[in-house]
Parts: structure tokens; C-alpha cells; sequence
């Protein structure tokens, strides 16, 4: 160990007896691969089909390479953890794993609120909607997505790096997370307990407010609609993003709730609760956007 840089840690394999291990890297496979091919088949309709060259479906696009890239940096690792036992992880792959893992969901709540906004711009203000998002709108908000990721989070395996850690270093997870990695270090971890909350504010917090207000806007416009019929119509519009935001958010939440009040629970919620929080947007999104879009699924039948 010590040629190594910085110590290794023990991710968390799936507790209890043997069908519990086996169920769950069956499970985690399945869903990977559904991931995959869902997130994929949205990919290729959208390039395929020149009539989905608009913002809403562009901005999707991003969300199922995000959502890819999220589910790849870590399912691969911990479907090795669970069929061949390798447990232990350098200090420099998990630093590596945390920043992506960190770094994926802020881009991907970025361009959830890039998608708020363009459903609001598209209510309230029709006319403009493709003045204000048309072009390269999604390119933009991709470049700002990555960049908001890597400048916010960069700095959590930074303040990390030269601290010492002590103990059997088993992470409660069978990834890296800040919180569950800063836990097990033996020194002062204020600075990085006040930057990693001031990140998570900054960024989730702000995009989950402003998009909760740009849908009190858009209620407001629907509700000044003169029928029930026309409000229904143009509400569910909103319905695939309202989902998608859920499909995100509740998991995050759920997450931080787990690793702040539930010390006392079972190995086993901590790990399947972690990788809710990496698979349940990858896995329920394309689907959300293929049920409620058929132009998509149009597309989609046509290729294969």
C-alpha cells in the first residue's frame, strides 16, 4: 500500500445471505442494459429523424448521454465488485469515480432546468419560443452544463486529497460518494462538509427552485386558458419533464436522507438506495419520453 497514491478503499458488497448477492447484480445488469438500449434508441431516433431537430428533443439527447455516462462509471465497477469480488479500489479511481459521479448529476439537473425553461418559453411565450431556443440553445447548454459540473465539483476530490485516513475504510456504498468517502477520514473535515453543502445548494438546490418556479408560471398561464379541454392539452406537454424531474430529485433526496439520518439502518438500504439514485433517471426517462412522444416511437419502430 504504501507505493500506492493515498490509501485503497473496501466497497460494499450486497450483505445477507446468498440470494440477496445474487439477485442484486441480477438486477443491476438488467437495468444497465435497459438503460443502454432505451437511453441509445433515443440517441439514434433523434439524429435519425430530422423532424425531432428541435430544442425539447435535443435537450433530451443530453439527458440520455448524461444519463449513459452516469450509469458507465459506475454499474461496470460494481457488477465487477459483485462477480469477481474485487472489493478494493485505489485512492486515485475512487477520487476519479466521486468527481464523475458528482460532477454527471449537476450537469444533468442543468438541463433539466434548460428543459424547464424551454417548456416555460413555450407556454407563456409561444412566439418566441423558437427566437429564444432555436439554433445551437442545446449545444450552449450542454458546454454550460459541463463546465458548471467540473467548476463546482472539481474541488470536493481536491480538499480530499491530502487528508489522512484511518480505520477499516469500508464505504457504505459499492461506489464512491464525497460524503460517504469523507466520512472516513481521521482529521478536520469542516472545509469540505462546507463546500460540498454549499455545492449541493448552489447548484441542485438553486436549478430545483427555479424550476419549480418556472412551472408556477406555467400554471398560471394555463389556468387564464378559457377551457378545461385546451388547459389539459397544453399542461401535458409538461407532463414527460414533470416526471423526468421526479425521476431525479426524488431519488437525490432520498439518498442525502439515508446518509443523514439513517446510520442505524441496514447495510443493505444504503447500497440499494445508491443505486436507485444512479438508476432510476437512466432507466425511466427515455421510457417516460417514449410513452408520451410518438413521433419517438414512430422513429424507433422504423429503425429496427
Amino acid at each position: 500500500n504504501s507505493s500506492e497514491l493515498g490509501p485503497s478503499f473496501l466497497l460494499a458488497g450486497a450483505p445477507g445471505p446468498a440470494g440477496a448477492r445474487a439477485w442484486l447484480p441480477a438486477a443491476l445488469c438488467a437495468a444497465y442494459a435497459l438503460a443502454v438500449l432505451a437511453n441509445g434508441a433515443v440517441l439514434l431516433a433523434v439524429r435519425a429523424e430530422p423532424g425531432l431537430h428541435a430544442p425539447m428533443y435535443l435537450l433530451l439527447c443530453l439527458l440520455a448521454a448524461i444519463d449513459l455516462a452516469l450509469a458507465s462509471a459506475t454499474v461496470p465497477r460494481t457488477l465487477c465488485l459483485y462477480w469477481l469480488g474485487s472489493r478494493r479500489i485505489g485512492f486515485g479511481a475512487c477520487l476519479t469515480q466521486m468527481f464523475a459521479i458528482h460532477a454527471l448529476s449537476a450537469a444533468e439537473s442543468t438541463v433539466l432546468l434548460a428543459m424547464a425553461a424551454d417548456r416555460y418559453v413555450a407556454v407563456c411565450h409561444p412566439l418566441r419560443h423558437a427566437a429564444v431556443l432555436g439554433g445551437r440553445a442545446a449545444a450552449k447548454v450542454g458546454l454550460l452544463a459541463l463546465a458548471r459540473g467540473v467548476l463546482f465539483f472539481l474541488p470536493l476530490p481536491l480538499l480530499l486529497l491530502p487528508l489522512p485516513f484511518c480505520g477499516p475504510r469500508r464505504l457504505s456504498h459499492s461506489f464512491c460518494l464525497h460524503q460517504d468517502v469523507m466520512n472516513l477520514a481521521c482529521a478536520n473535515t469542516a472545509p469540505s462538509v462546507v463546500y460540498g453543502l454549499a455545492a449541493i445548494l448552489l447548484v441542485m438546490g438553486l436549478d430545483a427552485v427555479l424550476i419549480c418556479l418556472s412551472y408556477l408560471l406555467i400554471l398560471r398561464a394555463v389556468l387564464r386558458l378559457p377551457a378545461w379541454r385546451e388547459r389539459l392539452k397544453v399542461f401535458g406537454t409538461c407532463v414527460a419533464h414533470i416526471c423526468a424531474v421526479l425521476a431525479f430529485y426524488v431519488p437525490l433526496i432520498g439518498l442525502s436522507v439515508v446518509h443523514r439520518f439513517g446510520k442505524d439502518l441496514a447495510p443493505l438500504v444504503h447500497i440499494v438506495m445508491g443505486n436507485v439514485y444512479i438508476l432510476v433517471p437512466a432507466v425511466l426517462n427515455p421510457i417516460i419520453y417514449g410513452v408520451r412522444t410518438k413521433q419517438i416511437q414512430r422513429t424507433i419502430l422504423s429503425l429496427i
